[in-house]
């Protein structure tokens, strides 16, 4: 049996194995993070994979990344409860094993379902995105641990800023290099009013995080805060129903980040009023797209229905 890539048709090499052969290799205390080579690639990652997705990390003992990526996958096998295995291929060991799977450089890691590659990594990914990577493939077992970045979510949900303020802290301290728990409490900040903290931790990001689409949101998210009513003086609109009131609710919305709730308010808006505030609602629509990202649903879908206002 052989790990066969789906896009290509073409076997991805792979050590034969007596049948019966019992299986060697060294493991750690979980069941589900086992150490490969010669002696159990065909049972743990081949035949494994028949019956269990199975996450094939190389690595070399040489690499400080794989060493972090191998510590978060760790902590991922045991938190998917057995719904995955982690299977951990030291390169420098298992030459002959690195050199059939075409393995030139690490990190690498490989998703192998039913016995093909059904998607890899050739980076370090921080623990979110390592979550995101996982969830495309494998469901999380319900009941399984809530991550710390799901409380603190729920937590701002919530309306509870202080202690997911305190989640993000910990966050950020426990992933130094995952900049995209900065932008979160940024976001945090900016829901706290507190605007300047927020736009010094945005200004602080290598380049690429603070040009991203992420902290351009949020940055968005301050402009408008800024410009936008109180809570309290939009809620005194709350009987009026004219263009201003309109615009100064939906304004509001996407401030507080309720995206589709402001983009439906100033579509309403540019149906009804296009001369309000020289087609406000219009400009409004366009740098809100701009802040989610053209790829955003929101962006697609509120772009096309603008058009059709359009022409």
């Amino acid at each position: 049996m052989q790990i066969v890539d789906p896009k290509t048709g073409q076997p991805m090499g792979g050590p034969s194995q007596q049948p019966g052969q019992s299986a060697g290799g060294s493991a750690d205390a979980s069941q589900f993070i086992v150490d490969v080579d010669m002696s159990n690639f065909q049972q743990i990652v081949l035949e494994g994979s028949m019956h269990i997705p199975v996450v094939l990390q190389s690595w070399s003992p040489q690499s400080a990344s794989c060493k972090t990526l191998m510590s978060a996958l760790e902590k991922l096998a045991h938190e998917y409860q057995g719904t995955i295995v982690l299977a951990r291929l030291n390169i420098d060991e298992q030459q002959k094993i690195a050199a059939q799977l075409g393995i030139r450089a690490v990190p690498d890691v490989k998703m192998i379902i039913q016995g093909q590659l059904h998607d890899q990594l050739h980076e370090a990914l921080p623990e979110r995105q390592l979550r995101e990577w996982l969830g495309k493939h494998v469901t999380a077992p319900e009941g399984g641990s809530e991550s710390l970045e799901e409380q603190a979510q729920k937590a701002l949900e919530a309306g509870d800023t202080a202690i997911a303020r305190a989640m993000f802290e910990q966050l950020i301290s426990e992933n130094p290099d995952d900049h995209s728990y900065r932008i979160d409490m940024a976001g945090v900040m900016t829901r706290e009013g507190n605007f300047d903290d927020a736009l010094s931790i945005l200004d602080a990001l290598p380049p690429e995080h603070r040009d991203g689409v992420k902290a351009r949101g949020v940055r968005a998210r301050i402009d408008f805060a800024r410009e936008a009513l109180s809570p309290e003086d939009v809620e005194a609109m709350a009987e009026r129903d004219d263009s201003e009131a309109q615009f100064q609710r939906a304004l509001r919305a996407v401030a507080d980040g309720d995206y589709e709730r402001g983009l439906e308010g100033l579509l309403e808006l540019m149906k009804r009023d296009r001369s309000y505030g020289e087609d406000a609602a219009r400009k409004t629509l366009l740098r809100v797209f701009d802040a989610l990202g053209g790829d955003h649903p929101l962006t697609v879908a509120y772009r096309r229905r603008m058009f059709t206002l359009l022409y």
